[in-house]
């Protein structure tokens, strides 16, 4: 698919005003929809992604949920698990959202037995009436500041062999558990369930996009002169926090072209303001409940692009349909790096990762360019239904100047498939897309 076809995909007519007319409220500090009303008409996706968006709480379906557990359980029959825990701490380890549907806060652990309900105890005690609410067929206990213990005398009482472990359990409360039952890393085995995405999964991974391309939508239409980049950060955030959304990143970049000091977006944002003749750039991610999208592109300020920011990013729109071209199942990861060649051949290099997987973690293939190689070689083959974010961050190097452009897109039979509808190009602070 080149830039056509995806720009295509568009929706046309009243859809496209109302959006637009959005946008424009954000940039007012308005909200950008109508009173009660869900949102849904912002995000420019088909209608049968409404009852989804439309969830007091997402879920998947019954049969997602069982696809899902069906699968956990032929993986420890494979490794010879009886058990496995699931670990999220102070939000982190996303296995408990994927088989519960419940995000986890504070602590959450949860064991899974096949063919048994699940045990969940969560801190804190005021988080068990929603939690009860969403993980649905889930015993929910508290966990009473000693989750690890409950978790160890549960284990003992059933009388556990084998206790595979992923997500961030703390070595104090391994070493505790596993006075009682031998406890063994599963994270590995966990990462390989979520490389392929479900068709459901792919639905949810449309409104991650959908949400970060109205994001994006909001940054380049709402940008004037003066603006910090604290205020384009939260200006990006009253675009979709409002219907649901929550906030992955917005790594921003502002540098003026004609002396430009930032080559990569960065990951805290600055007190610089905005300034007419400046290139600003954007790498961002809404996220629905577990699902992001992931959005990069770049605009100028109260002037036409530079030769060199014409050039740079010239490269990277290149690179980006160079690589996409590529895509397929059974295609070797580093073919993909092979298809970036038109950056060095421009006298470019580059500062972040080429392509990385996504959708549910920062997976592999996790590739860098041919002249800045990433930490490991490539070794992953594609499969249909991975999802990856496309991505050349294409800068001097002198390290000085830089872009950056791409999206999410998803491995198909065929080849691949964008999971946004934000239109490719260089754009102009204040424009309306």
């Amino acid at each position: 698919m080149d830039r056509r076809e995806f720009n295509s995909m568009l929706l046309a007519g009243s859809a496209i005003a109302t959006g637009t007319q959005a946008i424009d409220a954000v940039a007012q500090g308005a909200a950008p929809y109508a009173a009660g009303s869900s949102g849904f008409e912002l995000l420019r996706l088909s209608e049968d992604h409404r009852r989804i968006f439309e969830q007091s709480y997402p879920r998947f379906s019954d049969a997602e949920y069982k696809r899902r557990h069906d699968a956990m359980a032929a993986k420890m029959a494979a490794a010879g698990l009886d058990h496995v825990l699931m670990v999220t701490s102070t939000w982190v380890g996303n296995a408990n959202v994927w088989m519960t549907g419940w995000r986890g806060t504070a602590e959450c652990l949860t064991l899974f037995k096949p063919g048994e309900p699940m045990v969940m105890w969560i801190e804190y005690y005021n988080h068990l009436p929603q939690c009860r609410e969403v993980a649905k067929d889930v015993d929910v206990r508290w966990g009473q500041e000693k989750g690890a213990q409950l978790v160890a005398e549960e284990l003992a009482k059933r009388g556990a062999k084998k206790v595979g472990v992923f997500g961030p359990l703390n070595g104090a409360a391994w070493k505790g558990i596993e006075t009682k039952v031998p406890l063994v890393s599963f994270g590995r085995e966990y990462v390989e369930l979520r490389l392929v995405k479900s068709e459901e999964e792919i639905q949810w991974m449309r409104i991650g996009g959908a949400l970060s391309d109205l994001g994006m939508r909001a940054l380049i239409a709402g940008t004037k002169v003066g603006m910090s980049e604290h205020e384009l950060g939260n200006m990006i955030e009253r675009s979709y926090v409002g219907i649901g959304g929550t906030t992955g990143i917005h790594f921003i970049g502002s540098t003026p072209m004609s002396a430009p000091d930032c080559c990569v977006p960065r990951q805290y944002h600055t007190r610089r303001t905005v300034k007419p003749g400046d290139f600003v750039f954007c790498e961002l991610t809404s996220t629905w409940w577990d699902y992001s999208g992931q959005v990069l592109r770049g605009f100028t300020v109260d002037a036409e692009p530079t030769q060199l920011y014409k050039d740079l990013h010239a490269t990277a729109e290149q690179a980006f349909n160079d690589i996409t071209k590529v895509i397929k199942p059974g295609v070797h990861s580093r073919d993909l790096v092979e298809a970036s060649a038109i950056i060095e051949k421009n006298g470019f290099t580059t500062y972040d990762d080429l392509v990385h997987g996504y959708g549910g973690g920062y997976f592999q293939p996790i590739l860098g360019s041919k002249s800045r190689p990433a930490g490991h070689p490539p070794t992953l083959v594609l499969q249909e239904n991975m999802c990856m974010v496309v991505q050349p961050n294409v800068i001097t190097k002198d390290e000085k100047a830089g872009v950056q452009f791409g999206q999410c897109v998803r491995v198909t039979k065929t080849g691949f498939e964008s999971l946004h509808v934000f239109p490719a190009g260089q754009f102009k602070a204040g424009q309306g897309l």
